[in-house]
């Protein structure tokens, strides 16, 4: 097991990720990212010029992991390759039920910075097109799968919202429903 400290870049894209998913961009300062990643101001501002650089570094961080996780999840819950979306739900109650869930960070990101910082719409954009393509792999080759795998990840995202709302039954019973009407 490698127990080296990661590098100061790492050290900070990770304690940003933590604190942004956890507590919000707006609500974590610098001066708490760098006491809490253990580097020095210099250092921090060596990797990242500025918050909202390290924000959009966290966005395409976040971005990796989630979809590296959501791809992993599927599998196994038994999706394959034109297998239907059942596995989507399985999947999504493994997310509702992590002790660190707190819904869409690309959502979350939108709705606090969307409109003053640029890039982060644009960045939460390909993420859920790219969730889109992957929940249209999941889909029998028709001409409609685009469509129906959009209108899925619509009910994704209706799910995560009411489940960090604390609904997560609601969330899932209604995932399920619209998922099995799309087919």
């Amino acid at each position: 097991m490698d127990t080296a400290p990661l590098p100061a870049r790492d050290r900070i894209l990770r304690t940003a990720h933590n604190l942004f998913y956890r507590d919000g961009i707006r609500a974590t300062g610098v001066d708490r990212l760098i006491a809490e990643s253990g580097v020095a101001k210099l250092t921090f501002y060596r990797h990242f010029s500025s918050k909202d650089d390290l924000v959009r570094a966290f966005l395409d961080y976040r971005h990796e992991r989630w979809m590296a996780w959501f791809v992993d999840a599927l599998g196994r819950h038994g999706a394959v390759a034109g297998g239907g979306l059942a596995p989507l739900v399985t999947t999504m109650a493994e997310w509702f039920a992590s002790p660190t869930f707190r819904g869409c960070a690309f959502i979350n990101s939108v709705v606090e910075m969307g409109g003053s910082l640029t890039g982060v719409a644009d960045t939460a954009l390909r993420h859920k097109q790219d969730m889109v393509q992957v929940i249209a792999d999941l889909l029998p080759d028709t001409d409609d799968a685009r469509a129906v795998a959009d209108a899925a990840a619509l009910a994704v995202d209706g799910a995560m919202v009411r489940a960090q709302m604390g609904q997560t039954a609601v969330a899932l019973s209604g995932l399920g429903r619209v998922l099995a009407a799309l087919g």
